[in-house]
């Protein structure tokens, strides 16, 4: 192993997705950026050799930690007071982020260097409790973060962009360079904050369904709307809502795909009404 794949005795493990933040620059500015305060609930998703929890947890007067290589797991153990550092051994994409948030709590916030190969399902994972967090921060691959935070009409825009946008506000802060890390990733990373929307402000009724839609109508996308969404939703139906079928879905804005799922979902359920009324009868 190379001297560039260790980080104080530790060989960084491709599958793992291990890239060690090493840069004290870089990392005053992450915390700086997070605003940690000694009450916070406050979750680290891959704390791998320390870089970010040792200054929060100059912050914290606890701080929970998500990591899923048993090597680096017990060495945080070996390092730190179990009193001021709880860990999990668990993989993230099944963790149950929802425990950490009983009632009479303030809200959780997460942070991390997030394994580039994991991010998306990770993201989609941690939406399901936007309720109960308060913010992430997160360091994320450059080009995924772009796609995060794209507005619509441009080139990065696409269901992740939607599906998050529809629960967070999003903010790219700053990058980060390849020469941060041991060893160094091929690519730019950056640091995006998600802010929870109010649950007001989410209004599809079927956020399955509205998935799905996003999913098809980005799944060609040089194809119009038409043919992305033909059999799911009908000429009468873009009429009804005012929306060009002849458009590509980077065009359209987050409200319009939630009108689209509302849209069919009241369809449904009125044609189940009909179809119960006519049994009845």
């Amino acid at each position: 192993m190379s001297e560039n794949a260790r980080v104080s005795g530790h060989a960084a493990r491709r599958r793992f997705g291990q890239n060690f933040l090493i840069d004290p620059y870089i990392i005053a500015r992450i915390v700086a950026a997070i605003r940690p305060q000694a009450d916070d609930v406050m979750v680290e998703i891959g704390p791998g050799l320390g870089a970010l929890t040792v200054p929060l947890l100059e912050h914290l007067d606890r701080l929970h930690a998500m990591e899923i290589d048993r090597d680096l797991a017990a060495r945080l153990r070996e390092h730190y007071d179990p009193a001021r550092l709880t860990l999990y051994e668990s993989d993230a994409l099944e963790f149950d982020f929802g425990k950490l948030c009983a009632e009479n709590r303030p809200l959780l916030r997460v942070v991390g260097n997030l394994p580039y190969n994991i991010s998306t399902p990770l993201l989609f994972h941690l939406a399901c409790f936007a309720g109960r967090l308060r913010d992430l921060t997160f360091m994320l691959q450059k080009e995924v973060v772009m796609r995060m935070v794209a507005a619509p009409g441009t080139a990065d825009y696409g269901r992740l962009s939607v599906m998050l946008q529809y629960r967070f506000r999003m903010e790219r802060l700053f990058d980060v360079p390849p020469g941060a890390f041991r060893p160094a990733p091929k690519v730019t990373s950056s640091i995006v904050r998600m802010t929870p929307l109010p649950a007001a402000e989410c209004q599809a009724r079927d956020e399955a369904l509205l998935g799905r839609i996003a999913a098809a109508a980005f799944s060609q996308r040089r194809k119009t709307l038409r043919n992305t969404l033909r059999g799911i939703l009908s000429e009468p139906g873009f009429a009804t809502l005012g929306i060009d079928p002849g458009l590509r879905a980077e065009r359209l804005a987050v409200a319009d795909f939630v009108a689209m799922a509302n849209y069919l979902d009241a369809q449904a359920a009125r044609a189940q009404t009909s179809n119960s009324s006519t049994t009845g009868a």
